[in-house]
């Protein structure tokens, strides 16, 4: 593997970016490793640091750096998915690293990443796989409960953030799927993007407070799970319906045994059979309704990253040229 790039997100923290730049640079140096960064200005509001004083002193295995700025604030998948279709349309390069800048993905990572990729041939996207989380205890069990509801609705293990490695060939089937533009690791599974994980720890923020607030947290959740959408609804609708069938079924058996023993029927019978039809028929309805709602969006014109991601580029800076590299940048 020759050609590597590094793609990673930003809004305002350019001090944690500045640090794992650094440890970037120190890490894939120890590793015989030269790489190439894409930072992703996701419409920061903060004044950017100088570029002297972005790019550390000294730099060994980091050649170049490329800023990217957005137009606007669009949020990190969709930060991303842009990101990843202008690497698409202008780098050369044998695969893309996709990591945070915050320092919750750990530099030192990175070659174990790229040591399972190369091992199985470079062909898969190996995501890390956070199997020990840094959080409280609070934020733990909600997370646990959205991993089961996640796992329940849509039949797909929440495992994975956007730490991940991903092959040029597989990059440019990536950007031609619209579902990276509302998760980019939901939009790998739904399009059967083979990929392979990594177990890693989570890091620690290196400065500054999480832009991710609980409903920005609840948001980001729903936008994985929206991903799956027609089959959520069809789970759902086949749910309710399996719930109406054996409550109906229930039912006649109650009512049959009283015929049969002679008790006769309470006075309120007729009012409660009324209302559980009703309510079972809205449930079997909302059901259905949802998944012809979302089987139609199929056929409706939706965002496509490598056709759309030039609408959101405001323009591309270069931070860095220490050698000859094959990132191409356009004047």
């Amino acid at each position: 593997m020759s050609n590597l790039l590094i793609l990673i997100p930003l809004f305002n923290d350019w001090t944690a970016v500045r640090r794992l730049l650094a440890e970037l640079d120190v890490v894939l140096g120890a590793a015989g490793r030269r790489a190439g960064v894409l930072l992703v200005d996701d419409g920061s509001t903060d004044p950017a640091i100088g570029d002297r004083e972005l790019v550390p002193a000294e730099l060994n295995a980091l050649d170049r750096i490329v800023i990217l700025r957005l137009r606007r604030n669009l949020g990190a998948q969709r930060a991303i998915a842009v990101g990843l279709a202008w690497v698409d349309s202008h780098v050369a390069c044998d695969c893309v690293v996709v990591m945070d800048g915050d320092g919750e993905d750990r530099p030192q990572d990175v070659p174990r990443l790229l040591a399972e990729f190369e091992r199985t041939g470079e062909k898969d996207v190996v995501f890390a796989e956070r199997t020990k989380r840094s959080e409280g205890a609070w934020y733990t069990l909600m997370y646990a409960l959205y991993r089961a509801l996640h796992l329940m609705l849509t039949g797909e293990r929440v495992r994975v953030g956007n730490f991940s490695v991903v092959p040029m060939p597989l990059l440019k089937r990536l950007v031609a799927v619209s579902d990276i533009w509302n998760h980019y690791a939901a939009g790998v599974f739904k399009s059967r993007i083979p990929y392979r994980t990594v177990p890693t720890s989570r890091g620690t923020r290196y400065s500054g407070r999480s832009h991710m607030n609980q409903v920005s947290l609840i948001a980001h959740g729903l936008s994985a799970m929206s991903v799956f959408g027609d089959r959520i609804g069809v789970r759902m609708l086949l749910a309710t319906t399996g719930i109406a069938a054996v409550t109906v079924a229930a039912l006649v058996t109650a009512l049959m045994v009283r015929l049969l023993s002679g008790a006769g029927f309470p006075s309120w019978t007729p009012y409660g059979l009324v209302l559980a039809a009703l309510v079972l028929f809205q449930a079997v309805t909302a059901s259905l309704t949802f998944v012809f709602i979302i089987l139609s969006a199929r056929d409706t014109s939706s965002f496509i990253p490598l056709r759309d991601y030039v609408y959101f580029i405001a323009g591309v800076h270069e931070v860095l040229h220490a050698q000859p590299h094959e990132l191409s940048v356009p004047r």
